[in-house]
């Protein structure tokens, strides 16, 4: 794995928690660290983190990409973020530009974030 963890800012702490617990767990992630101010996602040790910012001010975008394990994965994903009220940027499909395997659906989260779900090895389209 490239990236050893990511940590974003969240102006709505709760909000954010609620968020990541519900479409982090359709991947088999779960809250494994949580000290109020600041919270880890993982299966086994915290790989994303949430907190709360440190200085005012507007919070800036962030781009996540989080892996599924399959197609069904990204779609338990996107139902999870829209039902708790998620802007759906970009429908779950395939993206062959990035490469033949690459399915993926593309969110909002609480804080404008735009949050990824990314299956490596879903059958190319048309197969």
């Amino acid at each position: 794995m490239i990236v050893d963890h990511i940590g974003i800012t969240c102006a709505d702490l709760d909000a954010a928690k609620r968020f990541y617990d519900a479409v982090l767990g359709t991947l088999g992630h779960r809250r494994v660290m949580d000290f109020d101010v600041a919270v880890g996602y993982g299966t086994e040790q915290p790989d994303f983190w949430l907190s709360r910012p440190e200085v005012d001010g507007p919070n800036r975008e962030s781009h996540l990409a989080f892996t599924a394990a399959d197609v069904d994965a990204v779609h338990a994903f996107h139902a999870a973020a829209t039902e708790l009220g998620a802007e759906t940027l970009h429908e779950p499909r395939h993206w062959p530009e990035y490469h033949p395997g690459y399915y993926a659906v593309f969110v909002r989260d609480p804080d404008g974030n735009n949050v990824e779900a990314v299956c490596h090895t879903a059958a190319p389209a048309g197969e």
